[in-house]
């Protein structure tokens, strides 16, 4: 039976929620000497860049004005974390 370890997200208003992974399953994204939490961090900022982008990219009758400016921060913040454009990390652009 695998276990399983909890990470804590934490909102701007202090609310949180526990989220439980398999244990060992974010060492499988982690680099040597990598902190699991900054890997959680990694995919949770991953995950949010992917999704903004569909939304704003791939959306029935285009999105509007306040999503691609939200989707627009997002690759910003995106970049500022791995260093890299997120339509160079996704193999296209707009």
């Amino acid at each position: 039976m695998v276990e399983t370890e909890t990470y804590t997200i934490e909102g701007p208003n202090g609310d949180s929620e526990d989220i439980e992974l398999p244990a060992g399953l974010v060492d499988i994204f982690a680099e040597q000497g990598e902190d699991p939490t900054s890997v959680v961090g990694d995919i949770v900022v991953q995950a949010f860049a992917q999704q903004a982008h569909v939304v704003a990219h791939h959306s029935e009758g285009g999105a509007p004005a306040d999503i691609a400016e939200l989707n627009e921060k997002m690759e910003d913040l995106f970049e500022d974390r791995f260093g890299i454009e997120l339509s160079e990390a996704l193999g296209h652009s707009h």
